[in-house]
């Protein structure tokens, strides 16, 4: 009888092994010596990411002494590669100089992003500078993204970031050090969401709890196509530096607890900004891992 339970166990456990998924992933040409991440799909055949501002010489831009980010957009091929990246357009008259990572409505009318408070929009009072916000903005025919605003619940004391759209686009999703009341931050940073209502306002920023966020910090989330949340964190038990982790939506709005995602998807160096098609599960992430061509690569995957 031991014996049986025995192999019981065994097959059991040899068939939940044989259900991990295994991936395949590859180095994109585009890569070189900068940084590539802050990833999000527009359609089959666009995809935006965030890298440094160039100039006509292709050298890299800087403001008071720091490297300015912008998001470019690119087109896909069939075999996951990008090809043509241009800086998207922004209304210069915005004096928005450095973006950390962007979303784009599925209608393409709106453009929400992370950056540092302009002499425009400069808060009263004390406030940290250095405080990223996010903004959304409308494009403009001739004249590129315009009209930014800062999202009304943005608190210039707090700093916000990364932000992510539900597939139906009725819910934000972004990382926040909010702090005070039940929704305080557990770590660095954790991972809220707010609701978008019909009128255009948000609800308040909902700290998505104990089951996604750690007492570390939480950065790029990305909701997929069957709600699965994935997102990055460099909490105790990882395999090094940031690893991308995934929570399953439950049917009350809840989350399960994170899961840490297999290797290669993960490595012993940063790894996050993971967006993924929820049918081919298919997919590009960022990683600092070893033998990349540079500062942060992005990698194509595949499921095998």
């Amino acid at each position: 009888m031991i014996r049986a339970l025995y192999v019981l166990i065994f097959f059991i456990g040899l068939s939940a092994y044989s259900q991990v998924e295994k991936y395949r992933i590859t180095n994109l040409k585009i890569n070189n010596e900068n940084p590539h991440f802050g990833l999000m799909q527009l359609s089959d055949h666009e995809i935006i990411f965030t890298s440094y501002r160039l100039t006509r010489r292709g050298k890299v831009k800087y403001f008071a002494g720091n490297p300015l980010l912008t998001i470019f957009k690119a087109e896909l091929t069939n075999d996951g590669q990008m090809l043509n990246a241009k800086p998207i357009l922004i209304d210069p008259d915005q004096n928005i100089r450095h973006v950390t990572s962007a979303t784009m409505s599925s209608d393409g009318k709106r453009l929400y992003l992370t950056t540092n408070y302009t002499e425009k929009d400069r808060p009263d009072g004390h406030f940290k500078a250095t405080n990223f916000h996010i903004k959304v903005g409308a494009y403009k025919e001739g004249v590129g993204w315009s009209n930014f605003k800062v999202l009304p619940f943005c608190q210039p004391k707090y700093s916000y970031a990364h932000p992510a759209l539900s597939s139906d686009g009725k819910v934000l999703y972004f990382i926040a050090n909010i702090r005070g009341g039940k929704e305080t931050t557990k770590g660095g940073s954790d991972i809220f969401k707010v609701n978008i209502l019909e009128n255009g306002d948000f609800s308040e920023p909902e700290n998505l709890g104990s089951m996604v966020n750690s007492y570390s910090r939480e950065m790029f989330p990305f909701i997929s196509d069957d709600d699965t949340l994935y997102f990055a964190s460099n909490r105790p038990g990882g395999y090094g530096g940031f690893d991308i982790y995934k929570s399953i939506l439950n049917a009350d709005g809840t989350y399960k607890k994170a899961v840490k995602m297999p290797k290669p998807i993960n490595s012993a160096k940063d790894d996050f900004s993971l967006i993924i098609n929820a049918n081919t599960k298919a997919g590009y992430f960022s990683s600092k891992r070893a033998k990349g061509k540079g500062d942060d690569d992005i990698y194509y995957f595949t499921a095998e």
